[in-house]
C-alpha cells in the first residue's frame, strides 16, 4: 500500500520551553540511495531534543529541524544501494533528527532489527541509549570485565542501560543517583551500591566501596563540581568519560592526579559524527549485544510514554528530571 504524501511531525519554530512544540504537517521524505524510510511505531524522547528545542543544540548541517534521536517501525521504502533492509522490515534506528513524525528517514548503518519479542516501544528505547553507553563505555573507556565503573546519574535511561551492559559483561557498578527511590531502581537494575548524592559524600563512599583503590571507569553526564572530584575516586589508570555537562562544563581541577594516576580523560557527542562512524559502532553492538536481547536478559526500562501531540509534556518531565529510564512516544495509533 503506497504511504501518504503528507505527514504530522513535531517541531520547534522558535527555540523556548516545551510549551514551543508545535505539530505540523510535512511532506513525507523520500529516501536517499542509502537510505531507509520507516513508518514510526514509537520514538524516544532524549535530553538532547529538550536541548535542541531550547536553541542550544542545533541539528547537524542536512538533518532535519523535526526533533527525534531514535524511532522503531516498519521499512515502508529503501533507496537504491540499500541491501541489508528490505520493505516491510521491522526496524529500530538511530536518526540524526526526524523521529517525532509519522515517517522517518534512517541511514542504513544505522539500523538494527528488533529484538525476537520486543514490542516497538521496547525496541525504540534501545539506540540512543545503547549506542551512547557502548562507545563510551565499553570503546571509549574500555571497561574490562572485573572492572569497576561508576556511572552519575544512573537511573536515567543512559545510566539504566550503562548498568545492564556493564554486568552483562562482568564489570561491578557503582551508581549516583538523587532519592532513594532511585537508587532502589539502579539496585534492582543489577548496579552493586547506589549513592544518593544529596545526603552522602560520593567521594567518601566510593574510596570506602574500592577500599580507596578507586574505580577504572566514569561515566559523567553531569559535570561541574564533579569532574575535579572524579580525580580524586578515579584508580590508577583509570579512564573518565563525559557525555553531557548539566552542572555546566567549567571546572577547576588538580590536573596532577591525571599525571600522577596516568588517567586518561575523554568524551564524544554522537549526533554530529559521520555515518560511517556510527555504522561501525551499530555493527558492534548487533554482534556482541543484540544476542542478549532477545534472551531477554537486558530490556528497557520506560517510565511514561506519550502520544506524539502529548510530546511537549514529554519534555516537561524530562526537564523535572522525575523520571526513571525512559521516555517514549506511542504513534501506533496516530
Amino acid at each position: 500500500m503506497p504511504h501518504p504524501s503528507e505527514m504530522n511531525a513535531i517541531y520547534a519554530p522558535e527555540p523556548g520551553g516545551p510549551d514551543n512544540l508545535q505539530m505540523v504537517q510535512r511532506p513525507v521524505p523520500t529516501p536517499k540511495d542509502d537510505q531507509v524510510l520507516i513508518k514510526v511505531k514509537a520514538a524516544g524522547v532524549n535530553r538532547p531534543d529538550c536541548i535542541q528545542r531550547a536553541g542550544n543544540y542545533p541539528p547537524p548541517k542536512g538533518a532535519s529541524d523535526i526533533l527525534g534521536l531514535e524511532v522503531s517501525g516498519d521499512i515502508v521504502a529503501v533507496g537504491k544501494d540499500v541491501s541489508e533492509w528490505s520493505v516491510g522490515d521491522k526496524v529500530t534506528a538511530l536518526v540524526s533528527g526526524g523521529g517525532y513524525a509519522d515517517y522517518c528517514l534512517a541511514h542504513q548503518g544505522s539500523v538494527f532489527p528488533v529484538p525476537e519479542g520486543w514490542s516497538y516501544l521496547e525496541a525504540a528505547a534501545l539506540p540512543e541509549t545503547f549506542i551512547t553507553v557502548w562507545h563510551n563505555v565499553f570503546q571509549r573507556g574500555d571497561l574490562q570485565p572485573g572492572e569497576s565503573l561508576l556511572v552519575h546519574g544512573g537511573s536515567s535511561g543512559i545510566g539504566i542501560t550503562a548498568i545492564q551492559l556493564a554486568k552483562a559483561f562482568g564489570a561491578k557498578v557503582a551508581v549516583t543517583a538523587g532519592n532513594k527511590e532511585k537508587c532502589d531502581a539502579c539496585l534492582e537494575q543489577g548496579a552493586d551500591f547506589a549513592i544518593n548524592y544529596r545526603d552522602q559524600d560520593f567521594v567518601k563512599e566510593i574510596k570506602d566501596w574500592t577500599e580507596k583503590k578507586g574505580v577504572n571507569v566514569i561515566l559523567d553526564m553531569v559535570g561541574g563540581d564533579y569532574i575535579s572530584k572524579n580525580y580524586v575516586i578515579a584508580a590508577e589508570d583509570g579512564r573518565i568519560v563525559s557525555i553531557a555537562f548539566l552542572q555546566g562544563g567549567i571546572a577547576e581541577a588538580d590536573f596532577r592526579r591525571l599525571m600522577m594516576k596516568r588517567l586518561t580523560h575523554t568524551g564524544s557527542t554522537l549526533r554530529a559524527r559521520s555515518d560511517a562512524i556510527k555504522a561501525a559502532i551499530v555493527s558492534e553492538l548487533k554482534a556482541k549485544v543484540w544476542p542478549l536481547l532477545a534472551s531477554g536478559d537486558i530490556k528497557p526500562v520506560i517510565y511514561k510514554t506519550f502520544p506524539m501531540k502529548e510530546a511537549a509534556a514529554a519534555h516537561h518531565l524530562m526537564e523535572s528530571s522525575a523520571h526513571i529510564g525512559k521516555i517514549m512516544l506511542d504513534l501506533s495509533g496516530e
